[in-house]
């Protein structure tokens, strides 16, 4: 897998603001493009940000409403649209019941397949390339987390070993660069090991939905290149996270030094914040040296590949 890359469609939370939508993610990875959660007006932010409307799979990390209800229009104009493929949808209990009402609701029928699965805490989806991994996480409801774990990546092909070993460029190099051994003419086989380095590990990207921070996501985030890490409230909103089971800022950041991530990106911010987050992003730099940022709609990221 090449391309990994996420836009944001909505970054607020609970209600819509002027400048912010509701939950949504999008990653495109390679051919694939999944959706995170789908907010009432997630369809609209895909045609504002160009990121298309060929999804593969949504995976929702709860069903408050603020995080759903927009696969209700998404799904209607997919067929409007012609799709016939069918479309995979992913969620916690009872993600059956109120897709199932979600996907059936009107007088006029999908023109397409629609599956809906249940995932739990340690179940995962895979994927060509990559597997998406659930992780039970502490919010008011039943709720996940996500890690997108890119497949360990081949090692370096060394030209220059291989010519030395008078392997002939062509099919031969492709062997050894899929982990099969090649036999020369003079009857000398060359093994993998003798021209590919070791394996270079994949690429892993968190997101943690809405969630108090929790042990279980620190464990399933470390060494993650990036973590999407909900940021409702500051330091002195601390009673009403905890009474709302959301995070602040400070907590999301501390999350980001204890699993030892890359990257942290903030987002699903209270209206307090919505025009002004650099309150959540300085409480966040206290806690966390690495880079952080607070998202905003149409924000793009790509992670590069791991050397």
């Amino acid at each position: 897998m090449s391309l990994l890359r996420l836009t944001f469609l909505g970054t607020s939370a609970a209600q819509p603001t002027l400048h912010r939508n509701l939950s949504g993610l999008t990653v495109k990875a390679d051919s694939d493009l999944l959706l995170f959660d789908c907010g009432e007006g997630s369809q609209r932010q895909m045609v504002r940000f160009g990121t298309g409307f060929t999804v593969e799979a949504a995976f929702f990390t709860h069903f408050h409403a603020d995080h759903y209800l927009g696969i209700i229009g998404f799904l209607r104009t997919l067929g409007m649209m012609g799709r016939e493929h069918p479309l995979r949808l992913y969620g916690p209990p009872p993600a059956r019941r109120l897709l199932h009402q979600a996907v059936h609701l009107g007088v006029d029928s999908l023109s397409f397949p629609v599956e809906i699965h249940e995932l739990k805490d340690g179940d995962s989806v895979r994927r060509d390339g990559y597997t998406v991994h659930a992780v039970g996480v502490d919010h008011r409801i039943n709720a996940l987390g996500y890690v997108l774990a890119e497949d360990p990546r081949a090692g370096r092909f060394h030209l220059a070993k291989a010519r030395e070993l008078g392997v002939p460029e062509g099919p031969s190099f492709g062997k050894l660069q899929r982990g099969e051994a090649v036999t020369l003419a003079d009857g000398t086989t060359v093994r993998p090991e003798d021209v590919v380095g070791p394996s270079r590990p994949g690429r892993r990207l968190v997101i943690s939905g809405d969630t108090r921070p929790c042990a279980s996501l620190i464990s399933a985030a470390k060494d993650a290149d990036l973590l999407v890490h909900e940021s409702t409230f500051s330091d002195d909103e601390q009673e009403r996270a905890l009474e709302t089971r959301h995070s602040t800022a400070r907590e999301a950041a501390r999350v980001a030094r204890e699993a030892g991530v890359r990257r942290l990106i903030l987002t699903h911010l209270s209206s307090r914040h919505d025009t002004d987050p650099s309150k959540l992003l300085g409480q966040a730099r206290e806690e966390f040296s690495g880079p952080v940022e607070v998202a905003h709609d149409g924000l793009t990221v790509e992670l590069p590949l791991r050397d």
